[in-house]
């Protein structure tokens, strides 16, 4: 038998990198929509520009939602997955082509026309949506596209792919648009503008989209499946009344609960953190270079925790590293507050960077160490008879519970923030009006207390709170029996 699957893989490798190509184009617009934000900050948007904008990271949490429409509706003879896979690409391609025209004039120009955030923010909602339709699509794909001895390949391909696309679209993109990384490493001769431009950037990556979906649209065929037709609108209001069954069950509504407030702890660091580094002058391509050197440790790190995560309990590792990654939030205060005192005229010293990477790779391995620990939770829990639809709605949850908060801790960073008029009297600069009047009197608005702080101490306070009383709460899931999370049929 060892023969037979080799051959299985030499067989399916096209497959296999069908699927890799798919899940790297799918982390393309993920990427940009990343480097957004770093963009913005850079032409110093406010904190409450980046929460609204924050809404680009929902799509994927919540894809859930539509996840079944994109599993039964589809044109048979074209093929289940490619009547999703072939229009949502093509619509991402011309969209991005189109984009590539427009996108100069929504970011302004830094100097009196600002960054239309509205309109960014819709343009890459849009995006995401379409790339977590794509996303439903080549899961679904994959299952049927690799025979049963490789169908392990599929999420490997998923998270070398997307990882990948993410790096092309983030961190390639962000170094290949700065004019100082550009001039400092790329170029002999200096030049005002980076190597590429987003626009650039778009009308590229557009241009694959469309070249690589007709080639599928023409090349790959799809495997019959083997299910017998049925009506298929049925199975939508089958599936969405299922999901509505297993979010009632009580074990089930009292995880959900849990992990939906479990993240607020860490909303300050994992948000705000990034974008103030940039406002103190860190060079955007710097941070994100910062993620190379991580992807070993990103590889790695799964690998040696699901040692730990592998028995009965997996809750235990999650709840052993939270104090430590909430204890990181305080760090990385403390990190921004020391940015300013060692930054000198050609930027910051090698230590500065020494300890940032440090910090963050630290912090990776407490991030990890919940992220595997609940991932080996949900697989544990989850039905098998409706495998998919189950541990996509617990994921679902868990991915949620990180997106509000750090929408909302974007969003409180300017209220907390105490500025003082400086230089006039009876003055203030709680508002946009009486900081005018307070330049007017001629005096200036100094920030006597950053939100960020307020915010990062908040957090911890908060996450601890939830780890004294709530954590054993949450442990005790995992010694509930397996009847707790079995579905109740009924037919």
């Amino acid at each position: 038998p060892g023969l037979r699957v080799a051959r299985g893989f030499r067989a399916e490798l096209g497959s296999i990198l069908l699927l890799l190509v798919l899940y790297v184009l799918q982390g393309i617009p993920l990427g940009l929509a990343g480097s957004v934000p770093l963009i913005l900050q850079s032409k110093s948007a406010s904190y409450t520009d980046q929460a609204f904008f924050s809404f680009v990271f929902w799509p994927f949490s919540l894809k859930l939602l539509w996840a079944p429409l994109v599993d039964a509706v589809y044109l048979r003879g074209f093929g289940r997955r490619k009547s999703w896979l072939v229009p949502t690409q093509y619509v991402l391609g011309f969209f991005m082509i189109y984009m590539s025209t427009q996108v100069e004039m929504l970011l302004g120009d830094g100097k009196d026309r600002g960054p239309d955030v509205v309109a960014l923010t819709v343009t890459f909602f849009l995006f995401e949506f379409l790339a977590a339709t794509q996303d439903i699509a080549v899961d679904g794909w994959a299952l049927t596209m690799l025979s049963r001895e490789n169908v392990g390949y599929a999420s490997t391909c998923n998270s070398v792919g997307q990882t990948a696309g993410y790096f092309l679209g983030n961190v390639l993109f962000l170094a290949l648009e700065s004019p100082s990384f550009c001039n400092k490493y790329l170029r002999f001769q200096p030049q005002p503008r980076g190597i590429v431009t987003l626009s650039d950037f778009l009308f590229f990556w557009g241009a694959v989209f469309l070249i690589t979906t007709t080639l599928v649209a023409l090349l790959k065929k799809e495997n019959k499946e083997l299910t017998p037709t049925k009506e298929e609108t049925k199975g939508i209001t089958d599936t969405y009344r299922l999901l509505f069954s297993i979010i009632r069950m009580p074990a089930v509504l009292t995880f959900c609960l849990l992990i939906l407030t479990a993240k607020v702890g860490f909303s300050a660091a994992d948000a705000v953190t990034g974008l103030k580094l940039v406002e103190e002058g860190v060079p955007k391509e710097h941070l994100a270079l910062l993620a190379v050197p991580m992807v070993p440790l990103q590889i790695i790190l799964p690998l040696i925790i699901s040692k730990y995560t592998a028995g009965p309990q997996p809750l235990n590792t999650f709840y052993k590293a939270m104090p430590f990654r909430l204890l990181f939030g305080l760090e990385f205060a403390f990190l921004v507050w020391w940015t300013p005192k060692v930054k000198h005229e050609a930027g910051f010293p090698v230590y500065y960077y020494a300890v940032v990477l440090l910090s963050y790779a630290l912090h990776q391995i407490t991030l990890y160490s919940m992220y595997v620990a609940i991932m080996a939770f949900n697989a544990k829990v989850s039905d098998p008879l409706i495998g998919g639809t189950y541990m996509t709605l617990l994921n679902t949850v868990s991915n949620l519970g990180g997106n509000w908060p750090s929408t909302v801790a974007l969003w409180l960073v300017d209220p907390l923030t105490v500025k003082e008029c400086a230089g006039a009297q009876d003055q203030t600069c709680r508002t946009t009006v009486a900081a005018e009047l307070c330049t007017q009197a001629g005096g200036s608005c100094v920030t006597t207390l950053d939100g960020y702080y307020v915010e990062s101490v908040i957090c911890v306070i908060l996450g601890f709170g939830w780890w004294f009383f709530l954590g054993p709460k949450f442990k005790k899931l995992q010694d509930e029996g397996q009847s707790s999370w079995k579905c109740k049929r009924t037919n």
